[in-house]
């Protein structure tokens, strides 16, 4: 194996390597994440398998994102038809996350870890993309294909993106991690061979040792007869962009004439960000400062 970070490190905390197969046209990364998901869940009162499944959708969200040459946001949502009924992940090209997810009374501690089938049900897939330059937005929604959400988005990037992708996930109470393969396209066929022979050895991986190990030792392991390079490593972290200034316009959005009647019904309007549980309150004053020309709200407290 080759390094370009001679002084590369072995943390395993919150960090995204990317490396490269050299001689071949498949490149990879691997992410590690622990204080981003305690930040991320720890407002909302998550049954454990539903937050091993957010767990694991943050861990691919971030493998995806560091694929793409896009400035913004890539967004992932799994909609079903079962217990889970939402799993949302944001992540940006700075690494930054944040994730939600909703569910119902049947959800309970009991449903068998691995049957991510029978918690989702039926339902669909959808992956926005969010540049920053205000272009216009990119949503691709397919309808769930898989056991797992490993094979779901494998088969979304195989059937709809037409990239070889091969994804391996991982989560447990303390972290989540994962490692992702690529094979980019229009590339000559016998690269065939190097891709379903590394495709074979990355197969062997264990759970704990995506969990436990660092990228340097982990790709040891796993390819220690193939070339590879493994670059400088990307710190992950939490982030909630939400703000009062951003929810008064939403509340805005919504018109005088109902956010009077929710004054009226209840005093005060509230609302909760479903991503970090910041609540924003307007009172009737500030209510009817959200329809006057000109005024400017005070800062937010939002978290970071």
């Amino acid at each position: 194996m080759s390094f370009n970070t001679p002084n590369s490190g072995t943390s395993n905390k919150d960090t995204l390597r990317r490396f490269v197969f050299e001689n071949t046209p498949i490149r990879g990364n691997t992410v590690h994440l622990s204080s981003t998901i305690e930040l991320a869940l720890e407002h909302q009162d998550y049954p454990s398998v539903l937050r091993n499944a957010l767990g694991e959708l943050m861990a691919a969200a971030s493998l995806l994102a560091a694929t793409l040459k896009m400035q913004g946001a890539l967004i992932l949502q799994i909609q079903g038809s079962g217990p889970l009924k939402l799993l949302v992940v944001e992540c940006t090209d700075q690494m930054t996350m944040r994730a939600t997810a909703k569910w119902n009374e049947e959800l309970s501690e009991e449903l068998p870890e691995g049957n991510f089938a029978e918690l989702i049900g039926s339902g669909q897939f959808v992956i926005t993309l969010d540049p920053k330059d205000g272009n216009q937005a990119y949503q691709g929604i397919v309808a769930l294909e898989g056991d797992s959400i490993s094979q779901i988005l494998q088969n979304y990037m195989l059937r709809s993106e037409q990239i070889e992708t091969r994804i391996w996930l991982a989560c447990d109470d303390q972290s989540a991690a994962g490692m992702l393969l690529q094979k980019l396209p229009d590339q000559p066929e016998q690269d065939m061979d190097a891709w379903n022979r590394i495709g074979l050895l990355a197969d062997t991986v264990r759970r704990e040792e995506l969990l436990g190990l660092p990228a340097e030792i982990l790709l040891q392991r796993l390819f220690h007869e193939e070339d590879v390079r493994l670059f400088e490593s990307q710190p992950v972290a939490f982030y909630c962009g939400c703000s009062r200034n951003g929810v008064a316009a939403m509340l805005r959005m919504l018109g005088r004439e109902e956010i009077q009647n929710i004054i009226a019904e209840r005093g005060k309007v509230e609302v909760h960000c479903d991503f970090c549980n910041q609540l924003y309150e307007f009172d009737p004053v500030d209510a009817e400062q959200l329809f006057t020309a000109d005024i400017i709200l005070p800062a937010s407290e939002s978290r970071h």
